[in-house]
């Protein structure tokens, strides 16, 4: 019988995994790695491994349960052992970042009204004006599954798309395409900046003082992809001293590991912010994530039982 380990915050899915799976695998989960010796299992499932885990993993696969592999020591992870990864997350977050410039357009900060019979009257006479989302001008930094699911949302809206890329190379579903070194530039005319690329070397930090401060006072910021994408004091700043509309805020600077039960996101106190939305990673978690990803990742152990080339090779 072959061994798949789930670690970490993913334990509660070995049933998930295991119905898919069948009797010929035996899942298990476990709360932590060893901190010593070997970790041998047939299939590893983890978003979390550093550098000294990786130097003592013995198996044939880690099937990363997201996409993101930053928290992965992928130097480190012996050449026997092949990594994947999965997405299947673009849906929900395409459908959170159109509800963000949704709400940001028809809501904004307003709160909702009394309607009962002693305010209906004057609330229906006096009742505002509201903007619209069509019209806007969205730029969206990382153009993969998760961007262009978005871009196929916000232009189905209306709103004119600008994808921003590494190489600006021609892609389908954007009105116009970029390349980072572009952003800047392209700052004042946008009204909605989404960010969902990858953090590296080249993106962290990408979005500090001097490109806030060329944004429109009524631009809104999305971050569904990594928080250090964007520098935490001055967007802080800006938010506060109203030098940028909005920012609807899913990603953090700092995330607990197991058995951690006090911690902040930031340094510094954004969910005080009116002009902050903040929300704890949550624009990507569905059912209908789970039941697409740990289908594909069953899809994928089979495959490396039956020698069979793995989807979503990372190396």
């Amino acid at each position: 019988m072959m061994q798949v380990t789930i670690a970490g915050q993913h334990v509660p899915h070995v049933p998930l995994l295991q119905r898919l799976l069948g009797e010929a695998w035996r899942v298990d989960g476990i709360a932590s790695l060893p901190t010593e010796g070997p970790i041998a299992t047939d299939v590893l499932v983890t978003t979390r491994l550093n550098a000294q885990e990786a130097a003592r993993l013995q198996c044939r696969l880690l099937q990363a349960p997201g996409a993101g592999m930053d928290a992965i020591a992928l130097a480190a992870i012996p050449k026997d052992c092949r990594v994947c990864n999965v997405y299947e997350h673009e849906i929900p977050i395409a459908e959170f970042v159109s509800h963000a410039v949704l709400d940001d357009a028809i809501f904004g900060e307003t709160k909702p009204v009394p309607l009962d019979a002693a305010h209906w009257p004057r609330s229906y006479l006096e009742r505002p004006f509201h903007d619209e989302a069509y019209g806007r001008r969205a730029a969206i930094v990382g153009f993969g599954a998760i961007g262009r699911a978005t871009a196929a949302r916000l232009r189905a809206l209306g709103l004119h798309v600008t994808a921003v890329t590494r190489r600006a190379e021609p892609v389908e579903g954007a009105d116009a395409v970029h390349p980072v070194a572009d952003l800047a530039a392209l700052l004042p005319d946008v009204d909605v900046l989404v960010l969902c690329c990858p953090l590296n070397e080249q993106t962290r930090g990408m979005v500090g003082a001097r490109e806030l401060a060329a944004m429109k006072p009524t631009a809104m910021l999305v971050n569904v992809g990594r928080a250090p994408l964007v520098q935490e004091q001055p967007l802080f700043d800006a938010l506060r001293d109203r030098r940028l509309g909005r920012a609807v805020l899913d990603v953090w600077y700092h995330y607990p590991t197991a058995g951690q039960t006090e911690l902040a996101p930031s340094a510094l106190p954004f969910h005080t912010l009116p002009n902050a939305r903040c929300t704890p990673h949550i624009s990507g978690w569905t059912h209908g994530l789970l039941a697409r990803r740990y289908a594909f990742m069953a899809r994928n152990i089979e495959r490396l039982r039956n020698g069979e080339a793995l989807q979503n090779v990372v190396q």
